[in-house]
């Protein structure tokens, strides 16, 4: 399996810009409560400078008039413009090359400005930038609360911070529950990743970020899509739900949870987990799956169900765990990570089903580097009416299909007659040849022998054992179609009369079809 998670720099990059934020200068929110009770205790909007000063009486009562590099000061905020209009209200209207100024940070540009003193609310209009400690938001209509240090931009805006471009249509904090939201439309750029969501918040108080609605992040080898999720920026754990799934290059993983550790580099999929490989077209299915990003390790427990595609049939597997392990070959010492070398492994009660072969053992290895599948401890294969064991048996496969099997130590084939009666052919080692998945030819190594059920058209004549070193056994319908002793062998034909059930059973001899898979459910039992 690949990597399936975002790289821990990619992760950690998606908030930067949210922590870059200062909660006590400027958040962003979609209403403004006003205490009324301030109004009475605040102080009169001070002129410090313009070039002209005017009274027009058609304007209205006391209402000034100033022209020409202006300059206001309240409450220890600055104010500067072109043109402006300055109230009996302790209010203003500035034109012009507006720019606000508050503390030693923040400054705010824009081209109209529509300024209560009493409320200490602005109201910008055009071309505004709001600019704080490295970060920038731009917009083009901005109400901000100089008494809280709180604004809104309600007709979409962009934040740029460092490497990160955030845009969304609204912006909210509440200040009772310390949480930024962003809202609508919400896109957040890096050089590393694209964030798509409906909704972003990020709480200041556990530092922790949340994703509501579709949520879909995209990055050079990664892309993460859910509809609820969370990050805590302290600790570096995420976890993403609500048809939630990570695509890889060639891999989908899907799951009713996905969680993420950053710091130990561990992900973990809860509930209905998927992983899907397009290039191997193979999906591994169970109940739970982790991924260890350090040791390359993935596991999958919990009904696991290995699923394998092939253009006329389906390989399932089942086993109480499936992993897989990749492997990099090293040169002086150090991993070529450019080359992967897949293992996957099935441990406890493996069994597998598919239409021309189908088979049992307790745990199972499959390498990618050499394409060949092992069975261990107490295998068996069952391919049309033979049973085939021993105690080590390989499977050689290429483009999908079986080319070779191989039955090391105590090999034996087994096909019934009837209830009582088996045909048999034991050896050391055997080699089987499949053509086009089916099983053609059997090559018996060493210490041959066989008995075999003669018959003249459906009834048996007699019983035919012998024993050779080597032999071939050629197959036809899934059937031992004949036997040719490459060596002289030693042989008697046996008249049926003479048939006794335990004297025709050869060494080592078991019948297990009672544990053959015969569907697909069967792997289960």
């Amino acid at each position: 399996m690949k990597k399936l998670f975002l790289s821990p720099k990619s992760l950690k990059g998606l908030f930067v810009l949210l922590c870059l934020v200062r909660v006590v200068s400027i958040v962003f929110w979609l209403f403004l409560p006003l205490g009324s009770g301030l109004l009475a205790q605040s102080k009169k909007v001070e002129l410090l400078h313009a070039n002209s000063l005017e009274f027009d009486e058609k304007l209205g009562k006391d209402i000034k008039r100033l022209i020409g590099n202006v300059q206001f000061k309240h409450e220890g905020a600055l104010m500067y413009c072109d043109s402006a209009y300055l109230y009996p209200d302790n209010s203003l209207d500035a034109f012009s090359n507006v720019r606000i100024q508050q503390g030693d940070s923040l400054n705010l540009y824009g081209q109209f400005l529509k300024y209560n003193g009493n409320t200490r609310m602005a109201e910008v209009q055009k071309n505004i930038r709001l600019v704080d400690k490295g970060m920038t938001l731009t917009t083009e209509l901005l109400f901000y609360d100089m008494r809280s240090t709180l604004a809104t931009y309600p007709n979409g805006g962009t934040i740029v911070s460092k490497q990160n471009t955030l845009t969304s249509k609204k912006g909210y904090y509440n200040p009772g529950t310390k949480a930024f939201s962003f809202k609508e439309n919400v896109v957040l750029t890096n050089p590393e990743y694209v964030m798509n969501s409906d909704t972003l918040i990020y709480n200041t108080g556990t530092k922790t970020s949340f994703f509501t609605g579709p949520t879909r992040i995209k990055s050079k080898g990664n892309n993460i899509y859910c509809e609820y999720g969370w990050y805590n920026t302290d600790k570096d754990i995420a976890l993403f739900s609500k048809n939630a799934y990570i695509l890889t290059q060639g891999q989908k993983l899907k799951g009713d949870s996905i969680s993420y550790d950053q710091k130990n580099g561990i992900g973990k999929a809860y509930g209905n987990v998927s992983i899907i490989d397009t290039v191997e077209n193979i999906i591994t299915a169970g109940d739970f799956a982790v991924h260890n990003e350090k040791e390359e390790k993935s596991l999958v427990t919990g009904h696991a169900l290995l699923k394998q595609y092939f253009d006329t049939d389906t390989l399932f597997l089942h086993a109480d765990t499936l992993c897989a392990i990749d492997e990099h070959p090293t040169l002086k010492g150090i991993k070529d990570t450019s080359v992967t070398w897949r293992k996957l492994f099935a441990y406890r009660n493996v069994k597998f089903f598919r239409n021309d072969i189908q088979g049992k053992c307790d745990s199972l290895v499959y390498s990618y580097k050499d394409s060949i599948m092992r069975l261990y401890k107490a295998p068996v294969l069952w391919s049309g009416k033979n049973q085939l064991t021993a105690e080590k048996v390989e499977l050689k496969m290429s483009g999908g299909e079986i080319k070779n099997m191989f039955l090391k130590t105590k090999a034996l084939i087994v096909s019934k007659e009837d209830s009582a009666k088996f045909n048999q052919i034991k050896g050391k080692d055997m080699t089987g040849y499949f053509r086009d998945n089916k099983l053609v030819k059997i090559f018996v190594e060493g210490n041959g022998q066989t008995i075999y059920y003669a018959k003249d058209k459906n009834s048996l004549i007699g019983i035919n054992k012998a024993e050779c070193s080597n032999l071939m056994i050629f197959v036809k319908e899934n059937k031992v179609d004949k036997i040719t002793f490459l060596n002289k062998p030693d042989a008697t034909m046996f008249p049926m009369s003479d048939f006794s059930p335990k004297e025709f059973l050869l060494k080592d001899f078991i019948w297990r079809e009672t544990e053959r898979p015969f569907s697909f459910n069967d792997i289960f039992r």
